[in-house]
């Protein structure tokens, strides 16, 4: 898998609050940016709200980027298991095109309301909306 195959949805803007003691790009903020991305992704395509991170190998810090640049971020499905889902995810500076970090694997899991690893029934990546929740249930509705 290449670069040229992930599709580039979502950017951010680089703002003071998210800069480290040196001026860059803090890594904890981009990290949470990647797994609210990943989950977004991977509720879209496993059409189901309660996805949660199962894994995230190895995270490959290629550059970082400075106040005011902008970052886009892109997932792709690499595979799907029974009750799972694995994507690859790359940062780049919009300005430069500069790889920021790269994931080669995070992993989803589908979860059911009995709050346990559940099948999703899919096998390919979807470019449709139709797998989004026909209707997201809030935890304290699973509160009985």
């Amino acid at each position: 898998m290449t670069a040229g195959d992930i599709t580039f949805h979502t950017r951010k803007w680089v703002r003071p609050e998210d800069l480290n003691a040196n001026g860059t790009l803090f890594g904890g903020s981009l990290l949470r940016w990647i797994d609210e991305e990943a989950a977004i992704y991977a509720i879209v395509q496993l059409g189901n709200g309660f996805a949660v991170t199962k894994y995230m190998s190895e995270i490959n810090f290629v550059s970082s980027a400075q106040q005011g640049d902008l970052i886009e971020m892109g997932l792709t499905a690499t595979a799907f298991g029974r009750t799972s889902l694995t994507m690859r995810a790359e940062v780049r500076n919009m300005f430069t095109r500069q790889s920021i970090l790269t994931i080669e694997k995070i992993v989803f899991v589908n979860i059911g309301l009995d709050g346990t690893p559940t099948a999703h029934g899919y096998s390919e990546i979807t470019y449709d909306r139709d797998r989004l929740p026909g209707e997201h249930l809030k935890i304290k509705d699973l509160e009985c």
